[in-house]
């Protein structure tokens, strides 16, 4: 299922995605930092929700609260939450 997530307190402002079970594909970020968002997306895709928490839950961006990979891992519990209440 595709699920777009409006991030907080980052220079991206939504993150899009499809969810298939437990993996995550097809991300991609708008606004924030292209190449390095764009990195991100490769490398993480194909990984479970459990797998982008564990590396990317908690990454900060300078003095801020969160992050655009943080924000990822955010985004990719709540999508997968809502789909498991759902079925």
């Amino acid at each position: 299922m595709h699920h777009d997530y409006k991030t907080q307190m980052t220079c991206s402002q939504m993150i899009s995605f499809d969810l298939n079970g437990n993996v995550v594909s097809n991300i991609s970020f708008l606004g924030g930092c292209n190449g390095n968002l764009k990195a991100i997306s490769k490398l993480v895709d194909g990984w479970t929700v459990e797998k982008i928490e564990s590396y990317l839950l908690g990454n900060l961006c300078g003095p801020r609260p969160t992050s655009c990979a943080d924000q990822l891992a955010k985004a990719v519990r709540q999508a997968y939450n809502e789909e498991q209440k759902g079925a």
